[in-house]
């Protein structure tokens, strides 16, 4: 059985927060002008909902790439709270749309994008704004090798206003269903978003393992809530300006954290020297490359090898916000700044990642189906190259090796002895990106169907 959890992505701008009341001076008028007033905040989601005061870390993404990090509010004080709505009855609030179906939910990866700022006239924008992310996503490997082990859901939130607090200048207030805002702790390009409006709007969609965050915006701009941890399972958010065409990258690099387990790569100065123990996470390291290759850990497999990112992969100086006393694979992957490539162990780490939650093979017809010796069988392999392999009663049919598609009566299973048989497909992914081989386990997977002579 998958795990199934969920992460939610969002790209969101900082606004920093200097009374109680979650009102931000920047927010008011120019003088001689009439200051628009902040709507009251969105009720909270129940017990379990972040206090207002309530902050959390955040990863900041400038134009030129580079990643820092920051604290945000959990609660945003531009979240139209449901009972303050202008919505008109039937506006199609909280209505699923599915983008992609690759299979049922139980065997996939399932993204769900929520949209804010989008009115109720403007959800046709939104649903083509969330198709362009998926694919400025899928642009990136592996997750274009991969892309057939997600379903995509998109969800829409309608807000009041059309647009987003923030944009196009700090005075700017919009109300919408998440509260997305730029200015974000006075970062302007960090867009922040309310997590308990989040959760409500991700829980309407059918399962969820990833959230991304839509924002009617052009400008550049996101967020990454990777420490985030939800009553409904999930443990990070990052949004993305629906308008903007390199905020896909956010979330790709996002995805490094909750997917991959990966670490970031960047470092800050003035941070010192690491001197704790050896990092769980598969892409910073203590170790120098000899060591690796001494001890055989962490990436030795990879060490010498030509990355996708550029250059060979080795030990580098600096990660894991440290200068010194870290080291990176390869001198700047996406786990590093933006408009990059996931390095040969960010790859693999990403890969495993993919199918904690996602399966090499599905079936339209369910394995508590009770199935007779004139039934057909149908597979369906998401990933070119899979090895698929068929076994009766646990011994393999060589000749069926690679058919996706079986007619049961090709088993000849009329002379039999034993009215009741066992009938397994394997499907492996034969990747070369995958080398571990504490990892290899996840590229296999079996379904099995009961069959009656």
């Amino acid at each position: 059985m998958r795990r199934r959890s969920l992460t939610v992505l969002a790209l969101a701008g900082s606004l920093a927060l200097a009374t109680a009341g979650l009102t931000h001076p920047a927010l008011a008028a120019p003088a001689g002008q009439t200051p628009t007033q902040a709507p009251t905040p969105a009720a909270t989601a129940g017990p379990d909902a972040r206090p207002a005061g309530t902050t959390q870390p955040v990863e900041a993404f400038a134009e030129d790439g580079t990643i820092s990090r920051a604290q945000a509010p959990a609660r945003s004080p531009f979240a139209a709270a449901p009972h303050l709505s202008t919505r008109a009855e039937g506006d199609g609030d909280g209505t699923v749309t599915p983008l992609v179906q690759n299979g049922p939910t139980a065997a996939k990866l399932d993204l769900v994008v929520i949209g804010d700022g989008y009115t109720a006239a403007e959800q046709g924008k939104f649903l083509a704004d969330a198709a362009t992310k998926w694919q400025e996503i899928t642009a990136v490997e592996p997750y274009t090798t991969y892309r057939g082990l997600f379903n995509v859901w998109a969800v829409q939130a309608v807000s009041a206003d059309s647009g987003v607090s923030g944009d196009p200048d700090r005075a700017t207030v919009r109300q919408t269903a998440l509260g997305s805002y730029f200015w974000c702790s006075d970062v302007e390009r960090l867009l922040c978003v309310d997590t308990d409006a989040v959760e409500r709007y991700a829980a309407k969609a059918p399962q969820a393992d990833l959230v991304l965050v839509v924002a009617n915006s052009t400008k550049y701009g996101g967020a990454g809530y990777n420490d985030v941890v939800s009553p409904l399972g999930f443990s990070g958010i990052a949004t993305v300006s629906g308008g903007n065409d390199r905020s896909g990258q956010i979330a790709v690099h996002e995805t490094g954290h909750s997917l991959g387990h990966l670490a970031d790569e960047y470092a800050y100065d003035g941070q010192g020297t690491y001197d704790g123990p050896e990092p769980a996470e598969a892409n910073i390291s203590t170790l120098t490359a000899d060591t690796m290759r001494r001890d055989r850990t962490k990436w030795y497999r990879w060490l010498g090898r030509t990355s996708p990112d550029g250059g060979t992969v080795g030990t580098y100086l600096g990660g894991g916000y440290y200068p010194d006393g870290l080291y990176r694979p390869t001198d700047n992957s996406i786990m590093r700044s933006l408009g990059r490539e996931f390095n040969l162990p960010g790859r693999e780490a990403m890969i495993a990642g993919f199918y904690r939650y996602a399966s090499t093979l599905t079936s339209p017809t369910p394995t508590t189906t009770a199935l007779t010796s004139s039934d057909c069988l149908t597979l369906d392999l998401p990933v070119a190259g899979t090895r698929l392999r068929w076994y009766l009663d646990g011994r393999e049919l060589p000749w069926l090796r690679g058919r996706t598609e079986l007619d049961l009566r090709e088993l000849h299973l009329t002379g039999s002895k034993r009215l009741h048989h066992r009938l397994t497909a394997t499907a492996t992914d034969p990747t070369p990106a995958v080398i571990d081989p504490a990892l290899l386990p996840s590229l296999t997977d079996s379904l099995t169907w009961q069959l009656t002579r």
